[in-house]
């Protein structure tokens, strides 16, 4: 909002300088900024300034350099100048009327550094006429900066946890084939004595005998025919190879004393284990066979087409036809793990006997963060080469508040997996910590996945300026970060919410619901909240005293 008020005296103070041949100094009440409070944003300070050259200022003759400055105690930081000119000057300076005066609007930016909430913002000016060159006094246009998109909020965020895939009950299948001769159904004993079927029977005896770690669910019995020789006389064969194939399971079941289901069925023409075996063979014409299949639906036609590929029929008889005439058995059984006692058991006494899987898994079965250490380490000995138990403790050491020692385990665990995207939120999210957005940046683009990843991404985009992002990054969850981006977003009400919602609150939680309580003008909510936060950190005290957003509130935070 620009101010409207030009004081007489002021007017008849420059009047009278400007007369004597010098310009003089310029009042406050001639500029304004936008924000009228400057604010930290993306790291960056920026400040659009309206200015006003009073009629009769100008000389026609003279250039104005205007600097933006914003002074604080010990150091300053100097924005881009802009250069004004009177009507008789050659150059490229904006002209400004000497008998009217004129407006202008110049932009700055300054890098934010911790310094500056104390900090003052000034414009200097520099004038020159003829070969002459002089200065008039510096006017300061607007005080301090606030920075609650610094606050050190993301050192309270959560990190990504690897996850363990354990799995109590694993599904798996032993299989087998059984081959039959052209247009014949009949068992052979070469095939029932082949490697492949005694390894069958042998694995379903272990299965039926090892009650405590396997369950057999059923055995399915699949005949096929190839699909040459006409549909009725395939059908047939298929079927008298189910039956055959079916009366020995049986046999061999009742032998064995074995209970379990038979799922048998056939299908007459295995046209699509043909396609499949063509498809990984080198055959000639290859692509012309299965070009027929995809046009012609047709069994008898399929058939005619393709034995009219003379050049490459005899191929398809001698080495893949014969593969489709066959009875496959499929032993369905569940492996079965230890359950959560015999795990937490087994860590007790001999860790060792254990799967990284079961390990991993046993850390979710404690809430005592001692314990979790103590398996992920564990984990890392026995198994040293997955990430995810170094993840996991890096992810415990950041959750104690120690940023530093959780880095060095997140490298551990980078230097198993430097893909992982667990560990990559994990290392941005550190990278944060320390104030290296391009860091950060570039190991977010590798956190795809990585179950805390938003949350990385949300503080990524509170440093970058990008507040909405932040916002639907974070999306439901309760912490400062989320509340911070809320309240940049100047969505009070949901930042409120949120910090009512957080499990366990911290100092800076109560910081930001006095941010809250600030900008929404509630008073007793500022003082409230700063109360309960420097009961927590005494530091607080400071940070509050100095914080722009408590300028209107001085009474509300002592």
């Amino acid at each position: 909002m620009i101010k409207k008020l030009y004081l007489p005296l002021v007017a008849l103070l420059v009047l009278a300088l400007s007369s004597c041949g010098k310009m003089g100094e310029l009042s406050s009440d001639y500029f304004t900024t936008n924000p009228e409070v400057l604010e930290a944003i993306g790291g960056k300070v920026p400040v659009t300034i309206n200015g006003k050259f009073p009629e009769k200022y100008m000389k026609k003759k003279a250039t104005v350099e205007v600097t933006p400055v914003l002074r604080w105690k010990g150091g300053e930081a100097k924005g881009q100048p802009a250069v004004f000119q009177g009507e008789k000057v050659e150059g490229n300076g904006q002209t400004i009327s000497y008998k009217v005066g004129g407006s202008y609007t110049m932009k700055a930016s300054f890098d934010y550094v911790p310094e500056m909430a104390n900090s003052e913002l000034y414009l200097d000016f520099k004038i020159t006429k003829g070969k002459k060159t002089y200065t008039i006094p510096s006017v300061k246009i607007a005080d301090g900066v606030i920075a609650t998109s610094e606050l050190p909020t993301a050192a309270s965020s959560n990190a990504s946890y690897a996850n363990d895939a354990f799995q109590r009950i694993i599904k798996d299948a032993q299989t087998a084939n059984i081959m039959f001769l052209i247009q014949q159904a009949n068992l052979r004993n070469s095939e029932l004595n082949s490697d492949d079927m005694k390894e069958f029977h042998k694995k379903v005896a272990k299965i039926n005998a090892d009650t405590k770690n396997y369950k057999l669910n059923n055995i399915e019995i699949s005949a096929y025919a190839s699909p040459d020789g006409g549909v009725e006389l395939n059908t047939g064969l298929a079927e008298n190879r189910e039956n055959n194939t079916e009366k020995y399971m049986q046999r061999q079941l009742k032998k064995g004393k074995i209970d379990a289901n038979l799922d048998a069925k056939y299908t007459a023409q295995d046209w699509e284990g043909f396609q499949e075996l063509v498809s990984k063979s080198n055959l000639q014409d290859k692509d012309l066979i299965l070009r027929v299949l995809s046009m012609y639906q047709d069994p008898e036609q399929r058939e005619t087409e393709i034995k009219n590929i003379s050049s490459v029929y005899k191929t398809l008889a001698d080495e893949i036809l014969p593969q489709l005439r066959r009875a496959r058995l499929t032993a369905n059984y569940d492996i079965i793990g230890r359950n959560d006692d015999e795990i937490n058991e087994a860590f007790n006494t001999d860790a060792k006997v254990l799967s990284v899987e079961e390990l991993l898994y046993a850390a979710t079965l404690t809430n005592d963060n001692a314990r979790k250490e103590a398996i992920f380490t564990k984990t890392t000995q026995l198994y040293p080469n997955d990430f995810r138990a170094y993840n996991n403790l890096g992810e415990l050491a950041f959750a104690a508040g120690d940023a530093a020692k959780a880095e060095s385990y997140f490298k551990q665990a980078a230097s198993k997996n430097a893909n992982a995207p667990e560990v990559n939120a994990n290392l941005g999210l550190c990278e944060l910590v320390k104030g290296n957005v391009a860091a950060a940046e570039s190991y977010l683009g590798k956190a795809t996945g990585a179950n805390a990843a938003n949350e990385a991404l949300g503080n990524l985009y509170i440093k970058q300026g990008q507040y909405d992002r932040a916002v639907n990054a974070f999306g439901d969850a309760k912490t400062n970060s989320a509340a911070q981006a809320q309240i940049l977003a100047k969505d009070y009400n949901k930042a409120k919410a949120t910090l009512s919602a957080i499990k366990n609150p911290d100092a800076m939680t109560d910081y930001l619901m006095a941010i809250v309580g600030a900008r929404t003008n509630n008073a007793s909510l500022v003082s409230s909240s700063i109360k309960s936060a420097i009961a927590k950190d005494a530091s607080m005290a400071q940070r509050a005293a100095n914080d722009r957003e408590f300028a209107k509130f001085a009474d509300s935070i002592k």
